[in-house]
């Protein structure tokens, strides 16, 4: 009679510790998905005068994904390709007078050595007519020199990339060689 007591006082608390588990669980969800507010222009630094131009994902380069392999957005946050040696994998900006935000997520060869943005637009039209602008941004979150460099290490073999490496191995202070001696061999 006591065991059947004891096993039924199990089962009893079995649900009581699966909800508090559960609980747990969305609590850590819910911590885990809550988004941070944006900073507002007072906290972000304004870069003046900054050249951009546009983009889609029907001339050259590698389509519908950016450098990460993801698809470009055209978005809330949208897709921008910069030399990541000067504006970082990760930067995130926005345009002061559009409001529109966007995010660096890829580069072109083109952008090397320059302080130009390339804004990704869904359409032709869209890209036709930004062309070329001259634009005050809001940096509201520099990206990661390091970041970009793990991307771009493996792609040495371009051009492109070994520049970028090159100028983020300068700021940083190290030679080309230690840089891509980090690599993982392939």
């Amino acid at each position: 009679m006591a065991e059947r007591a004891a096993i039924e006082g199990a089962i009893l608390q079995m649900p009581r510790c699966l909800n508090l588990t559960l609980a747990g669980a969305v609590a850590c969800l819910i911590a885990g998905c809550a988004t941070q507010s944006k900073p507002t222009v007072t906290t972000a630094r304004r870069i003046p005068n900054v050249r951009t131009t546009a983009y889609t994902h029907r001339e050259g380069g590698s389509g519908c994904a950016n450098a990460l392999g993801c698809r470009l957005s055209g978005q809330h946050v949208m897709s921008a390709a910069s030399d990541w040696s000067h504006f970082p994998l990760g930067t995130r900006f926005r345009i002061a007078d559009t409001k529109e935000e966007y995010v660096i997520d890829d580069f072109g060869s083109a952008l090397i050595g320059t302080d130009t943005i390339d804004l990704y637009k869904p359409s032709r039209l869209e890209m036709k007519n930004w062309g070329v602008r001259h634009v005050d941004i809001d940096i509201l979150e520099w990206g990661s020199e390091e970041q970009s460099l793990k991307v771009l290490a493996p792609r040495c073999k371009h051009r492109c990339a070994r520049q970028m490496v090159a100028a983020l191995a300068k700021k940083k202070g190290k030679t080309i060689a230690q840089s891509s001696s980090n690599r993982p061999s392939l």
